[in-house]
Order: C-alpha cells, then structure tokens, then sequence
C-alpha cells in the first residue's frame, strides 16, 4: 500500500524475520525494523538498577509497593543498540506504526516503545492476525490506539509474578538450596507432576485373569467368519478388571461386587469351557456418529503436535513462529476456536476440490471454546490468506519440521469444516455353561465407518498409546440372537494394574488449561522453566519430578498452601483477564495480592492472611530446613524409616531407626563420601517411584550406579566403576581414574579400567634425571617433565608415547603444539538473514552455532542435529543486537603522592626493605630443606 506523497512511515515489528516479511508487502515510503522482542523489563539484579533509585528500599523489587505499584523500567542491555538505533529512525520519520503482537505482550511492547522512543511525531497501533499482504495492507489503512487496560492486564502480571518470585524464592534458597526459583504458574505446575509421581510411589500393581475366546460362526453370512470375545461375567457377577483395584494397596475396592479371577481359576475354567456349546444372547446395534474437531488453538496445537511429531512445547511454537512470520499461518497464541467468514469460505472450496461436494456440510460450522475467558486472539490458528495452501504447494519452501507442523494445521483445519463420520457399532453378548454348570458371559464389540466424512483429512491422537484410533474398524461376522458359535480357542489372560501414567509435555498443558491456569503466551515458556530450575527432567516424553521439585513443593504445602492452590491461581488468571476487560484495577488488585487489603479483588484467604509480604516474613522462622529436605519413602524390615535428604550435591538415601541421631552427612555436608552403611547415593536418572524397596536394599549394598569390573591382577583389589559428581570414573584401593572422553561406562571393560588406574603413567626418566609422566587432564592428554607441559594429539596416546617421542614434544616450542581444530559438530547452511554459513561447533561450555564472527550457544533443551537453521539465525541476531560484552575496566593506578617523604617514612620504607631481604632469605632456605611428610 503506497504512503502519502513524501510521507515517511516507521513500522516496529518484534523479529528480523517479521521485518523482513513485512516490508516486502510495503512500499518504499516505509522503514520496517525489529524491536527484537521486549524493550524494557524490570531490574534483573542490582546492576540494573539506575544509581538514583539504588537507595529505595523498594529497588530489590524493582516496584515501588507503596506508591501505586509504580514499576521501575529498565533499558536491557541487549535492547540499547537497538533503541538507539530506532529513536534515530523515529526523528526522521513522519509516522510511526508500531505493529507488535495483538495478545497483551504485543500490547505492553507497543506501549513500552512509546515510552522509551519518547517520538515527536503521531504513533498508530497497527494490529493483524496473520502476514499476508491484503492483511498487512487493511492493517495500515484501519490503526487504532494503544489498549490500556491491556497493557494494564500485562503489567499486573509482570509485577504479580516479580512480587510471587522475589518473596519466595529466597525462601527457597534459605530452607532448600541456593539459586533456586518459586513462580505463580511454574511451582503449580511443578506441583501437578510431583502429585502424579507421588500417586505412582503409592501405587501397588494387582494382577487379575480373564478368558480370551477366538469364536467362530458356523455358517458364515457377511463378514468374518471368526471374531474375539472376552469374559465379562460368571454366574451373573462381573469379572474384575483394573478399575476395580485400590491403587494404593492392589485389593480389590469394597463393595465392587466383582469375581477376582487369578491364573489357576481362569485356566481351570477355560478348560471346563472346552468343547462347550456357545450362544449368542443379545446384539445391540447403534448408530455411530463422530463430529470433527475445532481448529487449533495453542494448546491443542501443542499437545497433537507432541503425540504426532513428537515436538516439545518450545519447538512447537518456536516452528509457528516462523510459519507465521513468514506468512504461512495465522497468529499461533490464541485460546479462540474461532474461524473468520473468510477462512470458513477458503476451507469449503478446498473441501470441495479435494474431498467433493459430499464431504460439505450444508451449513458452515461454528465452534464454542471451552477454555474461561477465551479473549487473546480473534481465531483459531489457521492457514494465512483467502486461498488456503495444500502442504503440497509450499513443500519446497518450507524445512521438514516446519512443513509437518503446517500440514498439521491444514488438515485440522480443513477437516473442521467437514461432514460427520457416520457408521454403526454392535454389542454382542454371549454365553457358555461350562461342564461344572458354570455360567460365563463373554462380550464383543465391532465398529463399521460407512462414511467416514471429516476422518479422511485428519484423526486425532491420544495420550494413551494403546487406545484405538478413531478410524480403526472392528467387523464383526453378522450375528443374531440365539446363534450358536464354536470356540476354536480359550485363553487365559493375565493383566496387571497400571499407575497412572506421567505427564508428557502435552498433557501437562491440558491440565493447566483445564484448572484455568497460565495462558496460551506462556504454556511453552512454563514447560521450559520447570525443566530448566532442576525440578523436572524428561525421560523420551514423560516428564519425571526431581527430589528437589519434592522438596520445594513439600514446603510449599506445608507453609504457603494458597500460594500453590489450583483455584487460587486460576482466580489470579480470571482477575487479570478483568483487568484487561476494564473491568477491574490493577492497583487494587495488586494491594490485596501483596498487602493483606480485604476491601479490593484479589483472594480473601490471602488477604485475611496479611497478604504475600506478611505470609512470607512471619512464617520463615516455622520452617525446618532438615524436614523440608527430607522425603519419607518407608519403614524397612529392620524399623528402619527410609528417607531421601536433598543435599548440596544432590539427592541421596539414608536410613536410620526412629530417633537415632543422624550422621553429619544427613545436614547436606560430605553427603559424597559414601560408604557409612546408613547412607547411598541415588544414581543420576533413577525416578522417584523407581525406589522400590528391592532398589534401595540394591542401593544400600553398593549398587549405586557402581559395577565391578573386576579384580587389579597385581594388588587383588577389585577395580569398580562408579558415577561421581564429575562424571564416571574407576576406583581400585586409593586409585581413582575418570573416563577418557571417548568411553562410556556401558562399554568399559576390565582392561581398559586398568589403564586408566595406571595414569599418570612414568614414562621413563629425562637425561638430567627429572621423571616425565603420561596423563589426561581438564584439556585433554598430555605429557609432563617438572613443571613442562606439553598436549598429545589423541588420548590412545598417553598409553603408546615412547620416553624420546615425550622429549622430542618438550624440546619444541608450545606455539607450535596447537592441536588442529576440531570439525564442527554439523553444519547447516547458509543463514538467511546475512547469508554467512553456520556451523555448530563444541565448545568448552558445550555446543555453539557460529558464523565466523558471532557465537550462540545452545540453550538446554536444543541438540545440535534438531537445531534448525531459523532458530540459529534467530539466536545470532540476538546476540549481534547486544553487542559485545563490555570489558572490565582495570584498576586506576594511584597517583604517586606529591609531598617529598618524612624522615618518618623514609625510616617506615628502609625498614618494609629490610624485613623483605630477610622473607627472602627464609624462602630460599625454606625451599632448599626437604619437606616432610604429611602426617597420617
């Protein structure tokens, strides 16, 4: 869309990669640049804070809680290039478009911007649901205001969650561990997964039989002419299933009024079933109907992209993030099931062309979310444009992750618009009279899809892996009552109860949509968070609690119940939204939060309990730091009560009886050492619910990760290779060896333990009789003759390397010992945005992406081969926009003081000078006398 004769426009968007789609839909009277995210926040720590505010005794907080909540904005550091960069573009310009997100972060950087440009000329909110140029275009011609009560809504929840996290957590650190963080939606979310954990150690497994029968018609019409049934009842009472248990003690519940059948009993009655006449006594038809799905909204796109594609939440949006970017898809943080006219008109005509006239309803289909105060986005997450793209079409233009999340969003949303599947389902009901007059009743169940309408574009997963898709069909032979049926197979089945499975990434994100808690801007942050604070680890998908989540969550529930409760965090959710409704006062909001104030919103059981400050402050002193660090798994056979401490260097075991004082190792101190009987590491990946009670016994044995490879053939001593806090090693006597980097604990064998035990290896002996040693070390192998060093080029080295190989090394100058640079770990192409080449290297901090001038390191969940080059490109732009690391400044040297010296001080001088010939003399003689031995 042409600008207005010599008219300059600004257009601020979030990312290059916006930027760069953006312009190309504008003309050229437009300068479209990137913010890069967030301009300002809060003070991250003391640096930040600006030297006339350091004083305040609200500066921690960064928000001033007596005077309005007032916030303390700070520039980020990596922002001020960037800033600068645009307040020069603001005063040349003649209109700024600030067109940031539409949800409330997009909102709140608008308005930050403002604030911090502080522009001279007229400022328009430009908003737009996707990045195509009709949208982009409509968006210019019809700008509108900032939304205060929006920014309102995300400025509550900044200072919410900045007042939650500073009060707290340092509870954290004082009773738990050091660096520890508490949020109002992370230690919820944390709390969910230990709950789960806790529920699967409680958990005792049952085992119950039933009967399997293959039965067969003996004049078959339609169908097959044999089909499976299962034993459901016996003599009128049904056959227990795993429902029917108590999960905590494996019995069957009371009351249940079912026949627990075990091995012997299901054996003994299928062989009285042998040969025994069955019959069919009731068949049910029904219809079977199934409407499709609504259109994704984040957190539906989140959990299906993680059953189907096996994405994390933060790869799933960091996938859609660039789609929309780049104008694939529409905005992708949405909880509206919402589809514009347009969108609806797009899916029908495509319906029409792929699938035929039939597959169309014959009236649009509109869809109500489920989800409290849906109002972060205007629709569904859809194809962008009037016309939607078939993943076909944009195959070549897109990489593999991002055409499989597409062709995702296309097909659900195509098959929204789409007609029912319809079919039937049977019950068959049958029975057989066993040669003891035993009654048994077996049922089976069939499914037939006759059109399968909106099946053919898209099925849903399921969390369960061994549920039935919904397109699968069960034929059954065509059956009616009274027909008898022949038994080709009785078999006895056995079953066990199943704990309740662990929370995958997508279905912790159900959960906390469903409890009203966090919202579709932050369901991926909240997944990363809890896994980057140590309180959750990932095991392929489930999500599997540390002891320290239990730690932290087992203080919170004891101390600061409400600050954890489901309710009271969706409350938080529901007053925001009113707040960004203009329905209710931040201020009065955050008064009752933090204050204890009855009279405005806010929780009451808060505000009757002083408030957040007071709940904090008043109660520490209640708190034992050796009870929270304490997780009590059982009593043992010996009256024994096991506990896990969290300690400084991680969990571990330790036993004792009942008022028995601990060792100093239970406190968290030296809790390494091993080896006092009442205590065992916990080895590094064991699941809580894995400490069974064989597993400790296990444990308490020494089988803590610990494997004996064998015997030393020389000292007898057996040679065990251990886990440490540093990584695997051996250990024979007082010998201790870590691996060698090319070694994994799986594969080392007895022999290889043994070189390892035998570094530093003795060379040999120099001509001037200095000895010169073989070892690895913190930058790998190397050989050493006093205090020379020099590095082998491979680690098989240290075992071969000749005594004149080693002087030949030490005799060369180290400038010419570099060891050639290590291959990149892969490399990925050429970076869209500078067009340099990227590569992924390791570092000594670990994997690294780099184009030969800016280095990114990979955050914790990213692998080097699932990087994609977007996200690389993106994670370098980022770090250009901070610039380089300023330097630290060195010491000024003091100015030598002007007055000539006093006799005092020239004394003072001759005197320092003395006693430095005497230190002098005492270290030279110190060095020449041989130092003795330390004592035992």
């Amino acid at each position: 869309m042409p600008s207005n004769a010599g008219t300059t426009r600004l257009v601020i968007v979030e990312s290059p990669a916006k930027a760069k789609t953006i312009s190309g839909y504008l003309g050229p009277g437009y300068v479209v640049e990137a913010s890069f995210g967030h301009v300002r926040d809060l003070p991250r720590n003391a640096a930040d804070v600006p030297a006339k505010y350091k004083g305040e005794s609200w500066a921690r907080l960064g928000v001033d809680v007596d005077n309005g909540f007032h916030a303390l904005y700070v520039v980020s550091a990596d922002r001020k290039q960037q800033i600068s960069k645009l307040v020069k573009l603001a005063k040349e310009v003649d209109e700024i478009f600030l067109a940031t997100d539409e949800d409330r972060e997009g909102e709140a950087i608008a308005w930050h911007l403002v604030e911090t440009l502080k522009p001279k000329v007229p400022v328009r909110r430009m908003v737009f649901h996707e990045i195509t140029k009709p949208a982009i275009q409509a968006a210019v011609a019809n700008p509108r205001e900032i939304d205060r009560d929006l920014v309102d809504a995300q400025e509550a929840r900044r200072i919410l969650d900045r007042l939650y996290g500073y009060e707290v957590s340092p509870v954290l650190w004082k009773k738990v561990m050091p660096k520890l963080s508490a949020g109002r939606v992370q230690s919820v979310a944390t709390r969910i997964v230990v709950e789960r954990e806790r529920q699967r150690m409680a958990f005792r497994t049952a085992e119950y039989w039933d009967i399997l029968a293959t039965l067969a018609v003996r004049n078959p019409g339609e169908g097959p002419r044999a089909f499976n049934a299962t034993l459901i009842a016996l003599n009128g009472d049904r056959i227990a299933t795993g429902k029917d248990f108590e999960p905590t003690t494996g019995r069957v519940k009371p009351g249940a009024g079912v026949v627990h059948l075990d091995e012997s009993g299901a054996r003994g009655l299928a062989a009285r079933l042998e040969g025994r006449q069955f019959t069919v006594t009731r068949v049910e038809e029904k219809p079977y109907r199934r409407r499709p799905y609504a259109p994704f909204i984040t957190s539906t796109l989140q959990q299906e992209a993680a059953r189907k594609l096996r994405l994390s939440s933060q790869q799933t949006m960091r996938t859609a993030q660039r789609l929309y970017e780049n104008g694939y898809i529409t905005y992708m943080r949405t909880d509206s099931v919402n589809l514009s006219e347009t969108a609806i008109s797009a899916a029908r005509r495509q319906i029409v062309e792929l699938y035929g006239e039939r597959s169309v309803p014959p009236e649009p289909r509109r869809y109500t979310g489920k989800v409290k105060n849906a109002q972060e986005a205007h629709e569904a997450i859809r194809p962008a444009g009037d016309n939607f793209r078939t993943p076909g079409e944009v195959a070549k233009e897109l990489s593999a992750e991002e055409f499989k999340l597409y062709e995702l969003i296309w097909r659900r949303t195509i098959a929204s618009q789409m007609t029912d599947a319809v079919g039937s389902s049977v019950s068959v009901r049958i029975r057989a009279v066993s040669s003891a007059s035993e009654e048994a009743d077996f049922g089976a169940t069939g499914k037939t899809i006759t059109d399968p309408g909106f099946l053919r574009a898209y099925v849903e997963s399921s969390d369960d892996e061994n549920a039935e898709a919904e397109d699968a069909e069960r034929r059954l032979p065509t059956l009616v009552k009274d027909q008898p049926l022949t038994a080709d197979e009785l078999a006895a089945q056995g079953h066990h109860t199943q704990p309740p499975s662990r929370y995958t990434e997508a279905s912790l994100v159900k959960a906390l949509e469903e409890l009203g808690i966090g919202r579709p801007s932050t369901y991926a942050s909240i997944m990363q968070t809890i896994q980057d604070r140590g309180y959750v680890n990932k095991r392929g998908q489930a999500m599997i609690p540390t002891f320290l989540a239990f730690a932290v969550i087992g203080l919170m529930e004891r101390h600061y119940p409400r600050l954890i409760d489901y309710d009271f965090t969706a409350s938080m959710e529901n007053e925001l939204d009113e707040i960004a409704g203009g329905d209710h006062a931040a201020v009065d909001f955050l008064t009752s939060f933090y204050f204890g104030s009855t009279n405005g919103t806010g929780d009451q059981a808060i505000a009757h309990a002083g408030g957040l400050k007071k709940l904090v402050t008043e109660n520490l002193s209640e708190i034992d730091a050796r009870s929270v660090n304490s997780i009590s798994l059982f009593t043992d056979d010996e009256g024994r009560e096991v506990v896990v401490r969290v300690g400084r260097y991680g969990p571990y075991l330790q036993r004792a009886v009942p008022g028995e004082q601990p060792t100093p190792a239970a406190t968290g101190e030296g809790e390494e050492g091993g080896g006092q009987g009442d205590r065992a590491p916990i080895p590094e990946g064991l699941a809580p619910d894995e400490l069974t009670p064989e597993k400790v016994h296990e444990l308490f044995l020494g089988g803590s990760g610990e494997r004996k490879l064998g015997d030393d053939p020389g000292t007898g001593e057996p040679i065990v290779l251990k886990s440490g806090r540093f990584g695997p090693y051996v250990s024979s006597g007082e010998r201790k060896s870590s691996l060698l980097r090319s070694q994994t604990p799986d594969s080392l064998t007895l022999e290889e333990a043994l070189k390892l035990l035998s570094l530093p290896r003795l060379i040999g002996v120099a001509p001037d009789g200095v000895e010169v040693f073989a070892n690895n070390g913190r930058y790998g192998p190397y050989v050493k003759r006093g205090e020379e060093f020099r590095s082998l080029d491979s680690e098989d080295k240290m075992f071969s390397v000749t005594l004149d190989e080693a002087l030949a090394l030490l005799a060369a100058p180290k400038t010419r010992q570099r060891r050639a640079a290590a291959p990149p770990l892969r490399e990925m192409g050429v970076d869209p945005l500078t067009e340099k080449p990227l590569v992924i290297k390791d570092g000594r901090f670990g994997p690294y992406v780099t184009d030969g001038e800016t280095n990114a390191s990979l955050r914790r969940a990213q692998t080097p081969e699932a990087l994609t080059i977007e996200e690389a490109s993106e994670m370098l732009a980022e770090k250009r926009a901070k610039g380089p690391a300023p330097r630290k400044k060195a010491a000024a040297k003091k100015a030598p003081a002007k007055k000539a010296a006093t006799k005092k001080t020239a004394a003072a001088a001759k005197s320092t000078a003395a006693k430095k010939t005497t230190i002098a003399k005492a270290t030279a003689a110190k060095k020449a006398t041989p130092r003795k031995a330390p004592a035992e």
